[in-house]
């Protein structure tokens, strides 16, 4: 939908295609559906869910055997952004590094996109 021809919306790293992997295997999803949201102290926050049905207006990226598929009202936020997937010993999950991002809350929970991305976009 907002894509550029030979370019994938998102990427994953190493780490991040093998985390969804399994996840894929062990829950019997087709994939991990990504998108954003109004909410947070910056304004948006990230979505991230099991797909088990694949939406054919969601762009899909497959690498490594993982899936994600983006939501159509979250594809023009993400486009460009790389998530990894990131152990430590106090937590595991999911990060975004997206250049679409102005800024971000203190607790790394929301973020904020530059406002002609946001001017009622997300819903």
């Amino acid at each position: 939908m907002f894509g550029i021809p030979g370019k994938q919306a998102v990427t994953l790293t190493p780490a991040a295609a093998a985390q969804i992997a399994r996840i894929m295997e062990r829950d019997g999803a087709k994939g991990l559906k990504v998108g954003v949201k109004k909410g947070g102290c910056a304004g948006m926050e990230y979505t991230m869910d099991y797909a088990h049905e694949v939406d054919p207006h969601d762009e899909i990226v497959e690498q490594d055997g993982a899936v994600v598929m983006i939501a159509p009202m979250a594809q023009m936020f993400l486009f460009g952004t790389e998530i990894d997937y990131q152990v430590s010993l106090l937590e595991a999950g999911f990060q975004f590094r997206n250049p679409n991002v102005t800024e971000s809350c203190g607790c790394g929970e929301s973020i904020k996109f530059d406002e002609s991305l946001s001017a009622g976009q997300a819903r």
